[in-house]
């Protein structure tokens, strides 16, 4: 019976440290990550292209000058 609980702790044990992540996440928002926001059509000035957003639009950032 002693043994039974043992084998039931090291099961939890076990089971408790699979439920962690085991690898990092990417932010769902690339273009927010790089500071820039969604625009549709083309960026006009202040703002230049970092890239694309995932609904077609495009990512601009703010020029570092304005």
């Amino acid at each position: 019976m002693r043994i039974l609980y043992q084998l039931l702790v090291v099961i939890f044990m076990m089971l408790q440290g699979a439920a962690g992540q085991p690898y990092i996440p990417e932010p769902h928002h690339p273009c927010i990550f790089q500071k820039g926001h969604c625009f549709p059509g083309i960026c006009r000035r202040p703002y230049y292209w970092i890239g694309t957003c995932h609904n077609g639009y495009s990512c601009c950032k703010r020029g570092w000058r304005s």
